[in-house]
């Protein structure tokens, strides 16, 4: 079936629409190359139509071992070629397959490199993916709808649960948790328990953990004060670790600010700059929204920064133990460079038990 994209400025895009669904998001898109699965079920995306710029997608097939959440939470995606006949030993089945058994609208054969273009151009915006015979009126009220600000709501965990087993007891705050988070925690020694996004800071604090951990997540981090003042009080209880929405939660809890940037951090390749040793990382991303240097508290140093724009990838706090980064050391897609950053977590909890 024809289908097409259309932006709200009004740009089109013509391709074919894997079944009948038709979505509206958020256009967004992402620059790796491999990890097509890990960023169909990232919850991050909530809210979003997913461009891939590698231009094939699904080559490796789908395995749901790959899989970050129990379903994928995008509102679309948009690629270019789909391989019809995949070939890798952990191949389960195609990946149209595993779209279209989840509903997700997807449009293919669309040059996604000129929608990436466009994108850095004028920056996100809202988008949808239709059939190619809708009306122009029909499109211009579904871009007229407004976008949903509890992404975070709509993806974290609905109850508690624990977890894994090891030496430190980690109370894991899920905005958006992925599962290789859990997995790399548990690989250094963790036992997790797991936590509603919105759990009040006292039942948190009730299990007596070594630390707190505030997971990636989607959306603008300012649509959730309820989240925000509970990490306020939960600041100089337990040593405190953020991945993503992660740092800027705990940066807003500090007295810092946030904004949205113009098309955001998503890929897998991502240079990373360390300002204490001058090493650079190279990370997986995935971020709308960045910390700012302006009117940033003192008590906050700045340990990371982005080669490509500057931007603030990573704080800790001068005098209590909490340390925010703003990429994903648990990769999943991407490079494993950065697992070092879950070491520096459980010794954050070892040194706070002394």
């Amino acid at each position: 079936m024809n289908g097409v994209l259309v932006l709200a400025n009004g740009v089109k895009f013509y391709g074919t629409l894997l079944g009948d669904v038709e979505g509206f998001g958020e256009l967004v898109f992402n620059t790796g190359m491999t990890g097509y699965q890990e960023c169909f079920t990232d919850p991050s995306y909530e809210g979003q139509i997913l461009t891939l710029t590698y231009p094939l997608i699904g080559n490796y097939g789908a395995n749901d071992d790959f899989m970050q959440n129990a379903y994928p939470v995008a509102a679309g995606y948009v690629v270019d070629q789909i391989t019809e006949h995949p070939s890798n030993w952990e191949c389960k089945e195609q990946i149209t397959d595993f779209i279209q058994r989840y509903r997700v609208p997807c449009l293919y054969n669309v040059d996604t490199r000129a929608v990436t273009r466009e994108l850095r151009r004028h920056g996100v915006m809202k988008g949808v993916i239709v059939r190619a015979d809708r009306t122009e009126e029909e499109i211009k009220q579904l871009l007229n709808k407004s976008m949903h600000t509890d992404q975070i709501a709509r993806v974290t965990t609905k109850k508690t649960y624990v977890y894994g087993q090891g030496k430190y007891k980690v109370a894991l705050v899920d905005c958006g948790l992925k599962k290789s988070i859990l997995e790399m925690l548990v690989a250094n020694d963790c036992q997790v328990h797991v936590f509603p996004a919105f759990t009040k800071a006292e039942e948190l604090l009730a299990i007596n953990p070594d630390g707190i951990f505030m997971s990636p997540g989607p959306g603008n981090p300012q649509d959730v004060p309820e989240i925000i003042d509970n990490v306020k009080k939960l600041i100089g209880k337990k040593p405190i670790f953020g991945i993503c929405m992660g740092i800027q939660l705990i940066s807003i809890a500090l007295g810092a600010k946030t904004f949205k940037l113009p098309f955001g951090h998503r890929g897998s390749n991502h240079p990373v700059k360390d300002l204490r040793t001058g090493r650079v990382y190279i990370t997986s991303q995935n971020h709308g929204y960045a910390v700012s240097d302006e009117g940033l508290p003192n008590d906050i140093e700045v340990i990371l920064r982005s080669v490509n724009d500057g931007t603030i990838e990573g704080i800790k706090h001068k005098t209590l133990p909490i340390q925010a980064i703003q990429y994903h050391p648990e990769a999943a897609p991407g490079p494993t460079d950065n697992l070092y950053l879950f070491k520096e977590f459980t010794k954050m909890m070892e040194d706070n038990r002394k």
